[in-house]
């Protein structure tokens, strides 16, 4: 099931330039030009003239998750990425973000933990599919609580990445695969992960949103456990404005790892809103 799921979303990235030559309208090539939670669209001119700094995106979110456990009532994420330099057959980005966790243990909304993502990134265009060496930083915190050790790993490794339009469906799809080359305290020896996510224009400066992703995570067997799998699934709204859009969501997820210094998966449900620039 894993396995043909995954397949599936590398050759639906693959695919994405064909399709798009094909089947293109005005209404599905803005929506997708605006649409930002899929790491952001490539530039109109695929030309070879270089430019400094021509993307910069923004985001903002938070959610409110299922269930009875304390440590996790709402999460947030602040971020975003830039192009620093975009040559026409490639581009050179880096990414950032932070996640905050909320519980209600202390007070109503008590932050518990405090995580760092840092993305650099260089691609080159391939008839339309974008293929990356992409190297991936994540530090993990405890915010307002003492932690004993560092909890951090640094991966490289590669990307591949499809854009394109359908009708009036525009289809963002994603799969990387990095390798561990520096861990404390985890098990991670290695990490594979496909995405895709679909915008469908209704009405000029309205639309809906589907998509998910699937995350396969090896390791060393030091915590006499199996290779790891999370998945997301979402699906909402989105409001188009004049400077950004606003994404209203709800979805269901299976997270690996979430408790910062322990080992396992936990589920929920969850509610929420996203902010985008244009």
């Amino acid at each position: 099931m894993i396995r043909p799921l995954f397949l599936a979303m590398t050759l639906l990235a693959a695919a994405l330039p064909s399709a798009a030559q094909s089947i293109v309208t005005p209404a599905a090539a803005s929506a997708g030009s605006e649409s930002s939670a899929i790491q952001g669209a490539q530039p109109a001119d695929a030309g070879r003239r270089v430019q400094f700094l021509p993307r910069a995106l923004f985001h903002m979110s938070g959610e409110h998750l299922s269930g009875d456990d304390e440590q996790f009532v709402w999460e947030a994420n602040l971020g975003g990425e830039l192009d620093f330099l975009d040559w026409g057959l490639g581009r050179a980005t880096f990414a950032a973000n932070y996640q905050v966790m909320l519980g209600e243990e202390f007070k109503a909304f008590d932050p518990n933990q405090g995580n760092y993502m840092l993305d650099a990134a260089g691609s080159a265009r391939l008839g339309g599919v974008e293929v990356s060496g992409v190297f991936h930083h994540v530090s993990r915190h405890r915010s307002d609580r003492a932690i004993p050790r560092a909890v951090d790993w640094n991966m490289v490794g590669g990307r591949l990445q499809g854009k394109g339009a359908l009708g009036v469906m525009f289809i963002d799809a994603q799969a990387q695969f990095l390798g561990v080359i520096q861990k404390s305290y985890v098990d991670y020896e290695w990490e594979l992960d496909g995405r895709v996510r679909n915008d469908i224009v209704l009405r000029p400066g309205i639309g809906v949103l589907f998509g998910g992703n699937l995350r396969l995570v090896g390791v060393d067997g030091s915590r006499s456990r199996g290779t790891q799998i999370g998945a997301r699934a979402e699906g909402g709204v989105r409001f188009d404005g004049q400077m950004g859009a606003v994404e209203l969501f709800v979805a269901v997820e299976r997270r690996i790892d979430p408790v910062t210094l322990e080992f396992g998966t936990m589920s929920w449900l969850a509610a929420g809103f996203r902010f985008l620039n244009r």
